[in-house]
C-alpha cells in the first residue's frame, strides 16, 4: 500500500469522504482500514468552521492533510482530517475503523477485550488509537500518521450524520457496507 499524498485532501470533503472508506489509518503504528466517515463544509451549520475561524478551529482553515482534532462534550477526542476546496474550511470525521495494527495496545487504552468495541466510535477511536489535542494541526502524512491508499474499490453505503441536533437529515455519512465495526448500522 503507498501512502496518501497530501493533495488527495485538496478538494472538497464531499469527495475525499467516501473515499477514504478503506484507506489505513496508522497513528504510531496503532490502527486498520477506515469504515466510517462523516463530511462538513463551510455552510453547513453542523460544521465547526460555519461561524468562521476561532482557536480552537484553525486548523479547519489551514492547509489540506492535516489533522483537526477538538475535543467532544468536554469528553473524548474527535479526528478530522483538512480538505479544502479553494477558499473554503471542510473537513471529514473519521467515526470508525477496523482495527488491525496494534490491538494490544488499543486493548490496553480501551480496558477492552472485544475487536469490535475497540475503534466504533470517533472518541473510542481516538481512545485506542491515543489521538489527542497534541495532534491538532500535524500533518497527516508525517509521522506520528500514516494513511494508507486502499487496495480496491469497497461498497460504500451513505446516511445521515450521527448525534446533530441541526443539519442531521443530511447524506453525509459514508461507510463500509455491512461492515460490523460501524459505529452504528448505514
Amino acid at each position: 500500500m503507498s501512502p496518501l499524498p497530501r493533495d488527495f485532501f485538496a478538494r472538497s470533503a464531499h469527495d475525499v469522504a467516501p473515499e477514504l472508506i478503506g484507506v489505513t489509518l496508522l497513528v504510531d503504528g496503532v490502527g486498520g482500514p477506515i469504515v466510517e466517515v462523516e463530511a462538513y463544509d463551510q455552510d453547513d451549520p453542523a460544521s465547526h468552521a460555519f461561524r468562521g475561524p476561532t482557536p480552537r478551529n484553525a486548523p479547519m482553515f489551514g492547509p489540506p492533510g492535516h489533522a483537526y482534532v477538538y475535543r467532544s462534550y468536554g469528553i473524548h477526542w474527535c479526528l478530522n482530517v483538512v480538505c479544502e476546496e479553494p477558499g473554503r474550511a471542510e473537513a471529514v470525521l473519521i467515526r470508525a475503523l477496523r482495527p488491525e495494527s496494534g490491538l494490544e495496545r488499543m486493548r490496553a487504552r480501551r480496558g477492552l477485550e472485544r475487536e469490535r468495541d475497540l475503534c466504533s466510535g470517533p472518541g473510542k477511536l481516538c481512545q485506542a488509537l491515543a489521538v489527542t489535542n497534541e495532534h491538532d494541526g500535524l500533518p497527516l502524512d508525517a509521522p506520528p500518521f500514516e494513511l494508507l491508499a486502499r487496495t480496491g474499490t469497497p461498497e460504500v453505503a451513505a446516511g445521515t450524520r450521527i448525534g446533530l441536533s441541526v443539519a442531521a437529515d443530511r447524506v453525509w455519512r459514508y461507510g463500509l457496507a455491512g461492515s460490523p465495526f460501524l459505529s452504528r448500522p448505514l
